[in-house]
């Protein structure tokens, strides 16, 4: 199997809103194991659809043997805040720090079609939360203030 092509920014294709999933089909299956192949390959821990080109509102995750495939995930539930540095696949040899809900509730499809409502925290909580951006065209960089963009070259 060979891993999906990882878009890195520029790509407009980062920043477009994602469209829902309607159901959960063989096509969608396929997806979820070919990016979770994909983010295992690249050394991730978290992979969006629009990462592999696909606008579609789809993310895999995987934190300390935990794997989460959601279609359509959004945040129901907060709690907490942590700030950590985040790099991204897409936006590579740039991380910056970022202030996320330790703790959150998200619901969405899992791979089978039902509707699932998952407590995250930690991490896993903070790789899901960066995914749902890649799902609404946010990226890492959106994070960073004025004097961090100038010091960078994208």
């Amino acid at each position: 199997m060979e891993p999906l092509t990882i878009r890195k920014y520029p790509d407009k294709l980062l920043r477009k809103q994602c469209k829902p999933i309607e159901e959960i089909t063989e096509k969608e299956i396929e997806l979820f194991q070919d990016m979770l192949f994909t983010m295992k390959h690249f050394a991730g821990i978290g992979l969006a659809a629009p990462q592999v080109g696909i606008a579609k509102k789809m993310i895999v995750a995987e934190v300390d043997n935990r794997i989460i495939k959601l279609a359509n995930p959004q945040i129901v539930g907060m709690r907490g805040n942590d700030s950590m540095d985040e790099g991204c696949l897409s936006v590579p040899d740039i991380t910056v720090d970022i202030q996320r809900p330790d703790e959150v509730i998200v619901q969405g499809l899992d791979d089978k079609g039902n509707i699932v409502e998952i407590r995250m925290e930690g991490l896993l909580a903070r790789v899901v939360q960066h995914e749902i951006d890649h799902l609404n065209g946010r990226l890492i960089i959106d994070y960073m203030n004025m004097a961090q963009h100038k010091n960078i070259s994208l």
